[in-house]
Parts: structure tokens; C-alpha cells; sequence
């Protein structure tokens, strides 16, 4: 099996448009932010940006597959003070084009500089949020599975009635327990909070994210020999972990350099996999 990395010059709106229908496993992507990359990508100010998006989105909807995912890493910024609806006015819009909203994870960034402004702290996080075609879609759960942990040894003495049966939650949220399954088991489901250091060398570029990032979703969302998309990809990171993971991927990118930068990193490395 021949694991091929296709890296394409030009504007996503534009180039996704090559790409045929229902073919991608796999969306992980960070754009840049309102009015954010100025230098690099000119800036989309917050009142435009749901405007600017959404022709995007409507060709990503339509490149993914129905058993596909689609992870955008998006942030708001203060404007005057006070944050920014533009994220939550792009799910809504972005809704309204066909996609489920199914799940938001956090990424705790454990080396984040302090620092104070004076109405507010500095951020920690990012938002990824999963977007889905339908409501099954490909998942594999197992692969990103954590040691149980310390809370388990003391969590797991003293069980409660409550903790021996399965409670379902009667909202349909899919929510149940049964504590003492756990009894016998060395790992554990990890939550939606992803605890990783962000990237300190930027390989040349201003947004780079450190690469335990897409290799997560990637790891949850495909399997060997799928395709991954990242539409606006900068350094190459999510194509070469896709890479190295023994994924298809394409990545497209409208500054010259950066493609000729990732051109020459990753494509001579072409893998073929048996």
C-alpha cells in the first residue's frame, strides 16, 4: 500500500474545489484567527470572519466523507475588552450549512507564559471543535486509551451501589456507569481536555502546533491507509504526523515557501507499506 502525501499551492477555497466528493477521512485544521497573522495571511477582521469561512466550509462538507470528521482549531480573540462571538457565530452558521456540531475538546497548553491584562488572565487553551456529516461516523476509541491513574486506587475501595449498575442518563446524552468494571483494567477512556506543551520552535512559520496535536485526532478518527486534510497547512505538521502514521494526506497552503518548505521535508519520504 502506497501512503502518498499531496501537498497543493493555492487559495483552500479555490483547490478543494479539484477535490472529489465524499473522499476525506479526516479534517484537522487551524486557520488563521480574526484579524490574527496579519503579516503572513493579511487578517480577516471578527465582523467578517463567518463570511470569510463559510465557502470554505461548504467544500470541506463536501469532500468529507459521511464517516468522516472534521477538527477545526479556532480562537476568539478580546476586542476592546470583551471577547469575540465570532466562534460561536460560525457553529451556528456552519449548522445552518449541514454539519452536526458533535463534540468541543479543550487543549490545555501546560507551558503557557503568565501574564495578567487588566480585566483579564492569560489563555491556556484552544477550542477543537468536531463536526460531523451524520451521527455515526468512524471512531476509534481504544487508540487513544490512558493508564488508569492514581485516582483509581482510592476512587475504586469504596464503591457505592450507585457505582455496581449501569445509570444511564434519561437525557439520550449516551452517559452510564458501572464503577466496578473498572476493577480489573489498567487503562481508562481519556476526557476531552488534551494536555499538551505548545510547539517552542515555530519551523518558520508564526502558528505552529505541536504535533501530539493532530496525531491524537488522527489516531481517533482513521485508520492506516485513510486520507487526512489539512486546507490550511502551514509547516506540515499534521501532514507529516499523518505521514508517519501510515496515512494519506493532502495539504494545501497559498504561501510559496511554505509549500516548498514541506515539498521538500516530507515528499521525498513517501512511504509503501506492506
Amino acid at each position: 500500500m502506497l501512503i502518498n502525501t499531496d501537498i497543493k499551492l493555492g487559495d483552500c477555497k479555490d483547490v478543494l474545489k479539484e477535490l472529489p466528493d465524499n473522499s476525506v477521512d479526516l479534517i484537522f485544521t487551524s486557520p488563521p484567527y480574526a484579524d490574527q497573522r496579519k503579516n503572513t495571511y493579511g487578517g480577516t477582521r471578527p465582523d467578517e470572519y463567518v463570511d470569510w469561512f463559510l465557502p470554505i466550509s461548504k467544500e470541506l462538507l463536501r469532500v468529507l466523507k459521511p464517516t468522516g470528521t472534521f477538527v477545526l482549531n479556532i480562537k476568539e480573540k478580546v476586542v476592546d475588552g470583551e471577547r469575540s462571538t465570532y466562534v460561536m457565530e460560525l457553529i451556528l452558521e456552519m449548522r445552518k450549512q449541514g454539519w452536526l456540531w458533535t463534540e468541543e475538546f479543550i487543549w490545555h497548553k501546560k507551558n503557557c507564559y503568565p501574564g495578567k491584562w487588566s480585566n483579564r488572565f492569560r489563555d491556556a487553551w484552544e477550542r477543537l471543535l468536531q463536526f460531523n456529516k451524520q451521527k455515526s461516523f468512524a471512531m476509534y476509541q481504544e487508540s487513544v486509551m490512558v493508564p488508569m491513574g492514581d485516582w483509581a486506587k482510592g476512587r475504586l475501595k469504596n464503591l457505592s451501589e450507585t457505582d455496581k449498575i449501569r445509570d444511564n442518563a434519561k437525557n439520550g446524552s449516551g452517559f452510564g456507569k458501572n464503577i466496578s468494571n473498572w476493577l480489573t483494567r489498567d487503562k481508562a477512556y481519556p476526557t476531552n481536555v488534551l494536555h499538551l506543551a505548545t510547539e517552542c520552535s515555530n519551523k518558520h512559520h508564526s502558528a505552529t502546533f505541536p504535533e501530539g496535536l493532530p496525531e491524537w485526532f488522527i489516531r481517533l478518527f482513521t485508520k492506516e491507509g485513510d486520507t487526512v486534510l489539512d486546507p490550511f497547512m502551514g509547516s506540515g505538521t499534521t501532514n507529516f504526523v499523518a505521514q508517519r502514521m501510515s496515512r494519506n494526506s493532502i495539504g494545501i497552503e497559498i504561501m510559496p515557501e511554505y509549500c516548498e518548505m514541506v515539498n521538500n521535508y516530507i515528499c521525498p519520504k513517501q512511504l509503501k507499506i506492506a
